[in-house]
């Protein structure tokens, strides 16, 4: 059930008469066993991995407008017992079951904003260059599909992706089925493949979808304008 996105894609489906409430949910449960540290609590531009991540979810989240954009619904899903930076303004919950992977840290996610969401844009905290404008271009693109997501090179970024939380009960089904790859839920429903090409209109380097897992990989870390923020010289 993957399809290509056309460029003109059409407006994400609403009920009538009430625009799409959009949240957004960012995974830090990660062993972070190639950086050797706790990849949430970098430093970096002045504030956590983390929070720079949640502050760029945030105000894509608003800037693509919908009932929710003054305060828009935010969850981290962390592993159980792990600790979180201080984080301004979002729910911290924990995945159900340990070391399943991001589907799981998505069905946290999705069971948490379940009440108070239609759409939600997922990232990880390892993403710390994601562009507020390509969370909300994402939002936008969804269209009619049930997920989008970015597909460069052949590869898929579910972690940069946005989902109606109402794939909750396939997302559950699937881990139940032991079939741990959001691939397998891209394969189930509407999916729209969202192109390089059409990525680059936010960000024409495709640095949002760079992940940061080695002490090298932060060392040579440099944040622009226009992302999360931007890292002392």
């Amino acid at each position: 059930m993957i399809t290509s996105l056309p460029h003109d894609a059409p407006p994400s489906r609403g009920v009538p008469d009430r625009p799409l409430r959009y949240g957004g949910v960012v995974l830090v449960g990660g062993r972070s066993t190639r950086m050797g540290r706790p990849k949430a609590w970098l430093p970096v531009a002045q504030r956590t991995m983390a929070a720079a991540v949640v502050e760029s979810v945030r105000q894509g989240l608003r800037d693509a407008g919908g009932v929710s954009a003054v305060r828009p619904p935010m969850v981290v899903v962390a592993a159980t017992g792990q600790d979180v930076p201080p984080l301004e303004d979002v729910l911290i919950t924990h995945d159900r079951v340990p070391d399943e992977g991001p589907l799981r840290g998505m069905e946290a996610g999705f069971s948490a904003l379940a009440s108070s969401v239609d759409v939600a844009f997922v990232a990880s905290c390892d993403t710390p260059l994601l562009k507020p404008a390509v969370v909300t271009r994402m939002l936008l693109l969804l269209g009619d599909a049930d997920a989008a997501v970015p597909v460069v090179d052949g590869r898929h970024h579910p972690l940069a992706a946005a989902y109606r939380v109402n794939l909750l009960p396939r997302v559950q089904a699937l881990l139940a089925a032991r079939r741990r790859r959001p691939f397998f839920l891209f394969q189930e429903v509407a999916t729209r493949e969202v192109s390089a090409e059409d990525l680059r209109v936010s960000d024409p380097e495709l640095i949002s979808l760079r992940n940061i897992n080695t002490p090298q990989e932060y060392d040579a870390l440099s944040i622009p304008s226009g992302s999360a923020g931007k890292m002392e010289e």
